[in-house]
């Protein structure tokens, strides 16, 4: 009878930690549920300019929140037309200001949502060393086949190009010449496998860390254009999406103005 209380004590004992690490690992997975009944995702429609810096932003909005945002880049006028067609996004992060405008005031989005969140910078710019003046006198010399140029009906930095041109008197002269990229990804890429001599892009397409990547460009100065104003909004399938308004704030802390400022963008 003693020998089996011992026995009885002992399995008791051994039990015990058995027990204990049960219940901390019971309580490390109702943790990780919990976490991840927090976690929601959001939809974004996000203009092919911002493809670089929001992949990035993204993947560090994931790790600090718990949060995903799903991303889809393309052109603002085509997004604007999936929108309108009841389109599911949940934020629009646009290459304008005129098109979230336009949704707020048509009851799409949430109009209280809406802020700049970068403003572009235009460059012309060619793959080749040398080849683009710092003053863009190249655009004078005609001495290139073609110019890559996004639509302008689909792509602020189209409509800032094409400014330009005008400004400078040569939107005549250039015209036959011009290759239309239907966003600006198309055109850097025109630009970039030589289908097109010269292009004109976006900043953060050819830069990264504050450096032109390759090639030689032209940073054309803001006052040639009107500001290429870039605005996000929240859109009605969101408004109630706890992502949203994470990945919103999110795009306003330190941390995302400083993967902004390192592709070019300003504020």
């Amino acid at each position: 009878m003693h020998q089996t209380a011992a026995a009885s004590f002992r399995s008791s004992r051994l039990s015990f930690p058995l027990a204990r690490h049960a219940a901390v690992a019971a309580a490390a997975a109702m943790g990780l549920w919990a976490a991840q009944a927090r976690a929601a995702e959001v939809s974004v429609a996000v203009a092919a300019n911002f493809t670089a810096p929001m992949k990035k932003i993204a993947a560090e909005f994931e790790k600090d929140t718990g949060h995903k945002a799903e991303l889809s880049f393309g052109a603002t006028g085509k997004f604007y037309a999936q929108i309108a067609n009841g389109a599911p996004f949940g934020i629009l992060l646009a290459a304008d200001d005129t098109t979230p405008e336009k949704i707020a005031r048509e009851g799409k989005g949430l109009a209280a949502s809406r802020f700049t969140y970068a403003i572009g910078t235009l460059v012309l710019w060619s793959p080749r060393a040398g080849y683009v003046d710092d003053k863009g006198e190249v655009l004078r010399s005609g001495d290139y086949r073609h110019i890559a140029i996004a639509n302008p009906k689909l792509a602020p930095y189209g409509t800032a190009a094409m400014e330009v041109l005008n400004k400078l008197g040569l939107a005549a002269q250039v015209q036959p010449k011009v290759v239309m990229g239907e966003n600006i990804a198309q055109t850097y890429q025109f630009a970039a496998t030589g289908n097109a001599q010269l292009g004109f892009v976006a900043l953060s397409q050819v830069m990264e860390n504050g450096r032109i990547r390759e090639g030689s460009a032209w940073q054309v100065p803001a006052s040639m254009h009107e500001p290429i104003r870039q605005d996000a909004i929240v859109l009605n399938p969101a408004k109630d999406n706890e992502a949203a308004a994470a990945l919103m704030k999110y795009l306003r802390s330190d941390k995302a103005h400083e993967i902004i400022r390192s592709y070019g963008y300003s504020f």
